[in-house]
């Protein structure tokens, strides 16, 4: 199984980035799917999360109405759409699968490695 996560950056305050996670070796459409994040010296933490196939989707509240998770069933993806980025923003963010509803870091199985993200202010 593999989780190869894409699209970090550098970003001004305000800025934009979309973030890609592909996968393989798994049957995609089974799966739960979330992006986490995590700052220097803080916990990782919840970003987003996406149902399997009706595509139900739920949010920190920090990043609520600024962020958006998609994916794509056919092509094994997921995606986070960045807006407005604020400089809290910056990290490395993984995407990760789970078999049930959770934001917990612990219930999510397979991992991707992360991509950096920078805001800079």
């Amino acid at each position: 199984v593999q989780l190869q996560a894409s699209g970090g950056g550098l970003a001004h305050t305000g800025g934009s980035l979309r973030l890609s996670c592909v996968t393989s070796g798994l049957t995609f459409d089974a799966w739960f799917m979330a992006w986490f994040r995590q700052a220097p010296g803080k916990e990782r933490e919840f970003v987003a999360r996406i149902t399997q196939t009706d595509f139900t989707t739920s949010y920190a509240d920090s990043v609520k109405g600024r962020f958006t998770i998609s994916r794509d069933n056919d092509r094994k993806a997921i995606y986070l759409q960045m807006n407005s980025l604020e400089p809290e923003d910056s990290g490395i963010y993984f995407c990760a699968t789970a078999t049930g509803w959770t934001t917990a870091a612990k219930d999510y199985f397979y991992w991707g490695q992360g991509t950096l993200v920078t805001v800079s202010s």
